[in-house]
């Protein structure tokens, strides 16, 4: 069984203990390491080459935000989940602009903790239940719908396949085709859609049923 490195970035001990422990329960998890501020994640994260990193988005150095996208920068190949007790669209909205696969609510985490990293793990998004009944609800949401049935077959996988969290280069690798036509079937079918953002495409595929998939 290939194991799912993960590595955890928390400041609070008993959180990051609690944590831990429902990583432990899965057999198939293999923690590599754990960091309790933003700087020591990033050398921890950079020496330990995790799949995964499960981080708190309130870390007394930076936030999740800033963290995310410096590690987007230094190690790109680390998914990131963020733990978080903020459930503000806003909020979502630049975590999953700066390139999170995963945002997972601390009240959810002993039922779902697990199941957030097996999605992230298998190359898709994991969001709160939560925060997606927000996605749905958004007015953003609404209006866009009205062009769905003006998109081609190809356009409407790369947009699921970026909903999902995939990368350009991963969903060339499915559909058989260049990251430049992937960056233009994005283009055409976001115009459509009136789709401005990463988390506006995200919120897109909540309302479409395409994140309940993984």
């Amino acid at each position: 069984m290939t194991k799912i490195r993960v590595a955890l970035v928390d400041d609070h001990p008993v959180v990051l203990a609690g944590i831990s422990a429902l990583l432990r329960t899965a057999p198939e998890i293999e923690l590599v390491g754990d960091a309790a501020d933003g700087q020591a994640a990033l050398r921890m994260i950079s020496d330990a080459a995790p799949d995964i990193a499960v981080i708190d988005v309130s870390l007394p150095d930076m936030n999740g935000i800033e963290l995310t996208a410096r590690l987007a920068e230094s190690s790109p190949d680390v998914r990131v989940l963020t733990l978080s007790v903020h459930e503000d669209r806003a909020y979502v909205q630049q975590l999953l602009q700066a390139g999170v696969r995963g945002y997972l609510l601390k009240r959810s985490a002993a039922e779902e903790l697990v199941r957030a990293v097996r999605a992230i793990a298998a190359g898709g998004m994991y969001l709160d239940p939560a925060i997606v009944r927000k996605a749905i609800a958004d007015p953003i949401a609404e209006p866009a719908s009205c062009g769905q049935d003006r998109l081609s077959p190809r356009e409407q996988d790369v947009l699921r396949f970026i909903a999902q969290g995939f990368s350009n280069k991963e969903i060339g690798s499915k559909l058989r085709i260049s990251t430049k036509t992937i960056e233009t079937y994005k283009a055409r079918a976001a115009e459509k859609l009136r789709l401005r953002t990463r988390a506006d495409i995200v919120k897109y595929g909540a309302t479409q049923g395409w994140l309940k998939q993984l």
